[in-house]
């Protein structure tokens, strides 16, 4: 496998959801007093669906492609993600193997044809756990307790509200908030992986509702040269999920 795939594999998050442009910069000052981070946080929930909308979910099954189109490779994904903290993503691409990545409840672990499997500690596993909380996108306030508005700066064309957020576990994490509608459109963190500390971009788009809750249906992810884009297809709520789905498989 060659270097480029390593990282890819390395640097996926199962949990983020996705797309948009990787360039920010500085949008032009404005003279209006920045909200407060509780203000942002508050209308990219309600702009969601809210957390009545989500609490009546158990379970997502979605299941879309996943594109690495500087090494013209493509393939399939699905991701389940049961409440409380479950989830697995899987990534089927022709010609190298099936990608997995998953956190059971307590164990976070990922496998690959590469590799075999490899159990996640430290940073990546906080990391997967965090992202595992199936109500996250309504709870970033109790994930993250320290929260704080850096100020104004554009994704793409659009501005956001840059938030500097820091969890109960794991290094600082910037997210961007349309200034107009309320919507996640970027995450960036730096992320541990065998390879070393990487600071990885996801960008969130084509926010779609299903079933009252607005998700994003493209994600696109960049870590220096490399990048891969997901573009969700389809999405079903409540549907039955195992546990054993998510367990770690036996070497």
């Amino acid at each position: 496998m060659n270097t480029g795939m390593k990282l890819v594999l390395a640097i996926f998050l199962a949990a983020s959801s996705a797309a948009g442009q990787t360039e920010v910069k500085p949008a032009a000052s404005a003279g209006a007093a920045l909200p407060t981070a509780d203000e942002v946080v508050d209308k990219y929930a309600n702009a969601i669906g809210g957390k009545e909308a989500y609490e009546k979910l158990n379970s997502r099954l979605s299941k879309g492609t996943f594109e690495l189109p500087a090494m013209g490779a493509s393939g399939s994904i699905e991701m389940q993600a049961k409440a409380p903290n479950k989830t697995i993503s899987i990534i089927d691409i022709p010609g190298f193997g099936v990608i997995s990545r998953s956190y059971d409840g307590t164990t976070a672990w990922s496998q690959d044809p590469q590799t075999g499997i490899r159990e996640l500690t430290g940073n990546e596993l906080a990391l997967q756990k965090r992202g595992a909380d199936f109500f996250q996108a309504v709870r970033l306030k109790e994930l993250y307790p320290k929260r704080e508005v850096k100020g104004k700066e554009k994704v793409g064309e659009r501005e956001a509200y840059l938030v500097e957020a820091v969890p109960s576990e794991g290094g600082p994490v910037k997210m961007y908030f349309d200034t107009e509608n309320g919507f996640l459109t970027k995450i960036q963190l730096d992320v541990e992986t065998p390879q070393g500390t990487l600071d990885v971009q996801t960008m969130l788009g084509d926010y779609k509702e299903v079933d009252g809750v607005k998700l994003p249906f493209t994600m696109r992810q960049v870590a220096g040269a490399l990048e891969f884009v997901i573009k969700i297809q389809e999405v079903k709520h409540n549907v039955p999920i195992d546990d054993e789905k998510f367990k770690k498989p036996e070497k």
